[in-house]
């Protein structure tokens, strides 16, 4: 008999999914790709100034980040005086930035950058500068004319709902219109658009209507149990990323606060990964040869920035919990996703002790049962020969990342196949077995006869790439294949 939990479960899961496909990503010519780069808030927060920027973007050309690909500068708050001007607009601080943003960024710009700004959709900015709310159009042309391409925009100081009237959706909305009429207007392309809506109001499921990328949590703090949070809260709506859209686990906090190596690799991975953007926020002059090494491998980059695959990796299992739990201490720790050069595998320790680490390649959707995998590391920047139906990870640090690329290496060797001999998945005539990865007949194709009397008179020994400890599939063996097959028809039909 089904399991209603586990049945309602898969079926909700799979509509989300389906609901997911109908909605769409702003496309307006920018924000294609994630974007790389500095921001200042976590290392400088307020202490900014014109020297600072220009000294930022001078370092970043010589410690190598830009040849890694970051690209941007973005000042982010504190920038402005703290009223405006007599025609109502947005000054910058007459004392620190002396020379006017203008001025700025075209000398950032010269140096081959993109320049971002911070703005908020409220009367003020968390840091209490004017904000926006009300001079969308105005504030808009503001930081067009000052010469910056990306607005990251805040949720601080929002009027009481008596006098906004509005959503979150509708709160943003405001600022995304005044950025595409303006370039409308000036014929100029339009700045990318950042909500940082710190994940309020499921940000994730409508604000790609508005612009490129939006904050899907609070604000990140540096040390692990910050990064677990957000890679917990993210594993739920990894989704919702692709081309043009983009959930931003928040600047990255690599060389910052209580992060060790190891929480630092796993930190950075995961972002990338994931299809967040990254950014930079740690004080250059005092940046270590370990810190760099993490942000500037490009093989990790590569992922994130792959221009054929825009969706980000998923959990194929949970591991330290049972699958689908809301874990903020230990989030799923078996993480796979597409690329254009092969299946990307990433293993999270979240233990606070070194593990081996294994996996059942018929787990993850995006490995085929029957074919061998070469398997390169990309933290080792080693290739580690080939591997079939399993791949276990020795010694992986606490709070350590493990950081694969697999391709298909053809077929697997012979004899290594397992039989279809555990009763639980061998209940559909059609089939043989119900997964692959655990379906092997005499001749290779045709199911294995089996007995048709009592489950007990069955062998139940664990089949040869099914791990003892998961012997029921993520879809669970025990509901019905046509029942479940019945509904995803349905679903169909009705959906599409």
């Amino acid at each position: 008999m089904a399991k209603a939990g586990c049945y309602s479960l898969h079926l909700g899961i799979l509509l989300c999914t389906l609901l997911a496909r109908l909605s769409y990503a702003l496309n307006n010519g920018v924000g294609r790709l994630p974007y790389l780069g500095y921001n200042t808030w976590n290392a400088y927060h307020c202490d900014i100034d014109e020297e600072l920027m220009l000294d930022i973007a001078k370092r970043m050309k010589s410690l190598g980040l830009y040849d890694a690909g970051y690209n941007w500068v973005n000042l982010d708050d504190c920038y402005a005086e703290k009223s405006r001007n007599a025609e109502g607009n947005i000054v910058e601080d007459q004392t620190r930035f002396k020379g006017g943003m203008k001025n700025l960024t075209s000398q950032i710009k010269e140096q081959g950058f993109h320049v971002g700004i911070y703005g908020d959709s409220g009367w003020y900015t968390c840091a209490g500068y004017p904000g926006s709310f009300r001079n969308e159009k105005r504030d808009a042309r503001t930081f067009h004319d000052w010469g910056f391409e990306l607005l990251k925009f805040d949720t601080c100081a929002v009027p009481y709902d008596s006098v906004i009237q509005q959503n979150n959706y509708g709160k943003f909305k405001p600022m995304s219109d005044a950025i595409i009429e303006l370039a409308e207007e000036t014929g100029t392309t339009p700045m990318i658009y950042s909500l940082c809506s710190w994940g309020w109001q499921q940000v994730w499921l409508w604000a790609h209507e508005q612009g490129q990328a939006w904050r899907t949590t609070q604000d990140i703090e540096p040390n692990w149990k910050s990064i677990s949070y957000i890679i917990n809260n993210n594993s739920f709506i990894t989704q919702a990323a692709d081309f043009y859209g983009h959930n931003d686990l928040d600047i990255l906090e690599v060389g910052n606060g209580e992060l060790d190596f190891e929480e630092s690799k796993s930190h950075f991975t995961a972002w990338a990964f994931m299809k967040s953007p990254l950014l930079v926020s740690t004080d250059l002059t005092n940046i270590t040869d370990a810190s760099l090494s993490i942000l500037t491998n490009q093989e990790i980059i590569a992922i994130n920035q792959d221009d054929v695959v825009g969706t980000s990796i998923s959990p194929f299992k949970w591991g330290y919990n049972q699958d689908w739990t809301w874990d903020p201490e230990h989030p799923a720790e078996y993480w796979s996703g597409r690329s254009q050069n092969g299946t990307v595998v990433m293993l999270l320790n979240t233990e606070d002790k070194p593990k081996a680490m294994t996996f059942q390649f018929h787990e993850s959707p995006w490995l085929r049962v029957g074919r061998k995998y070469s398997i390169r590391d990309l933290w080792a920047h080693t290739d580690n020969g080939t591997a079939s139906r399993a791949f276990t990870a020795e010694g992986v640090p606490r709070h350590g990342v493990v950081a694969l690329l697999l391709k298909d290496a053809g077929p697997e060797d012979e004899g290594i196949a397992p039989p279809c001999n555990d009763p639980r998945l061998t209940t559909t005539w059609w089939w043989g077995c119900t997964q692959p990865g655990v379906n092997d007949g005499p001749d290779g194709a045709t199911p294995p006869e089996h007995n048709k009397g009592d489950d007990t008179t069955h062998d139940h020994k664990t089949p040869v790439g099914t791990p003892a400890a998961n012997t029921e599939s993520p879809f669970c063996h025990s509901l019905s294949a046509y029942r479940y097959h019945f509904a995803l028809s349905m679903l169909y039909y009705i959906c599409c």
